[in-house]
C-alpha cells in the first residue's frame, strides 16, 4: 500500500548545514547523561575530567592513552 511522502523543501532540514541565519546551538546535544551519581568524590572529580576532555577534544570514547592523560594530568602517580 503507498503511503504519502511530503517531498517539499521544507520536509527536511539539515542540522548540520548551519550558516549565519542559523547558527550553531550554544550546547552541544549529548545521546548520553552523565550518572556521576553515587560516586565517591575522587570518582566524580576522574568522570567530570575525563567529560571535560572528550567535550574539548569533541570524542565521545577515549582511548586507554588519552585516559592515562587525564589521570596524569589530575596529578595520580605510580608508585
Amino acid at each position: 500500500m503507498p503511503q504519502d511522502v511530503d517531498t517539499s523543501s521544507n520536509a527536511f532540514v539539515d542540522r548540520r548545514n548551519y550558516t549565519v541565519t542559523t547558527p550553531r546551538p550554544a550546547v552541544e546535544r549529548r545521546q548520553f547523561t552523565n550518572s556521576h551519581e553515587g560516586l565517591s568524590n575522587e570518582a566524580r572529580e576522574l568522570a567530570v575530567a575525563i567529560d571535560e576532555y572528550k567535550s574539548q577534544h569533541r570524542r565521545r570514547f577515549i582511548t586507554y592513552e588519552e585516559m592515562l592523560a587525564v589521570i596524569k594530568e589530575l596529578g595520580y602517580r605510580r608508585q
